[in-house]
């Protein structure tokens, strides 16, 4: 993610999350050394992007969002395979991820590319008090 696809990853967080991130959110998120971003474009419209934080050894994933009319057609996929590729490329040991416990297609995303659900976060998410699945990805190490 450059500064140049801000605005539109702005936009897709709005179409795509009932609490979304702010503009101002992205653009710091550009700043921190810790996070990374990538951003799938059709044209000069993002239509996904994705995202982790690097901590102790370990990525926790912030978020993965493909625009409703992309959906189903292998872009959250081929993202959260990149977003593994540069984990493992950056030898981290895990990566993790909440997801809303009604969120079946996400979930099963997840799980085709060998997430396991670790646990569970009650009333995680603040519109609905909906609980969250806490799903972890055993990384490959160069060690």
């Amino acid at each position: 993610m450059t500064e140049s696809d801000v605005d539109g990853v702005a936009e897709l967080d709005k179409q795509c999350f009932a609490k979304p991130w702010s503009r101002r959110s992205f653009e710091d998120e550009l700043k921190n050394s810790l996070a990374v971003y990538f951003v799938a474009s059709e044209g000069s419209t993002v239509i996904g992007y994705c995202g982790f934080w690097q901590v102790a050894g370990e990525g926790d994933i912030t978020n993965i969002a493909v625009l409703p009319g992309y959906r189903r057609r292998g872009v959250g996929g081929r993202l959260l395979g990149r977003l593994i590729d540069e984990a493992e490329a950056l030898g981290l040991g895990s990566l993790t991820l909440e997801v809303r416990r009604s969120n079946e297609t996400a979930k099963r995303l997840y799980r085709k590319y060998g997430f396991e659900q670790v646990g569970e976060r009650k009333r995680y998410y603040s519109d609905n008090n909906e609980d969250a699945i806490i799903m972890m990805k055993r990384l490959k190490t160069n060690g």
